[in-house]
């Protein structure tokens, strides 16, 4: 089958509101394709398909008494020079994405945790999630995680990694 061809399936595909990974497995068993899901991901961008997902859980509202000190956050690991307006996390949890990469990430960057702890995130090559609390055996609330994950999502989501 040719690339093309291809090419429109997953469209057709996506348009009728299969997931990635129904693509991905219709790929394999109607046209003999076999593609990880990463490699899927990124063809989709490439081709300009839509992907119709489920509507994302409401967000949970701001804590009005979490600490607002963003920019110190934003100017933690990047030389100093904070982002124009670094995203909140629900629940006093504010994220900032590094714009110079740590090695061996594809995106990192620093979270404030609703306790003021602090903690540098990262996703590696392979798309796995990494935490490393400033404070040695830290371990973030599971409000905060969650917090860290609606937050996360939606600044990828705004700097076009998702």
């Amino acid at each position: 089958m040719e690339d093309n061809q291809v090419r429109e399936l997953i469209r057709q595909w996506l348009g009728d509101g299969a997931t990635l990974s129904e693509v991905q497995k219709r790929l394999k068993s109607e046209c003999g394709v076999s593609m990880t899901y990463m490699d899927l991901r990124l063809l989709v961008l490439d081709i300009g398909a839509e992907i119709k997902d489920t509507p994302e859980p409401p967000k949970p509202k701001a804590d009005p008494t979490a600490p607002q000190d963003a920019e110190a956050i934003a100017a933690d690991d990047d030389g100093g020079q904070p982002e124009d307006s670094p995203p909140e996390g629900g629940a006093g949890v504010q994220l900032s994405v590094d714009q110079i990469v740590v090695p061996g990430a594809m995106v990192s960057g620093n979270v404030v945790f609703s306790d003021g702890e602090r903690a540098r995130w990262l996703i590696d090559q392979t798309g796995r999630f990494g935490l490393e609390p400033s404070t040695p055996g830290y371990r973030p609330t599971d409000d905060d995680l969650r917090s860290l994950q609606v937050a996360l999502r939606a600044e990828l989501q705004r700097l076009g990694y998702m």
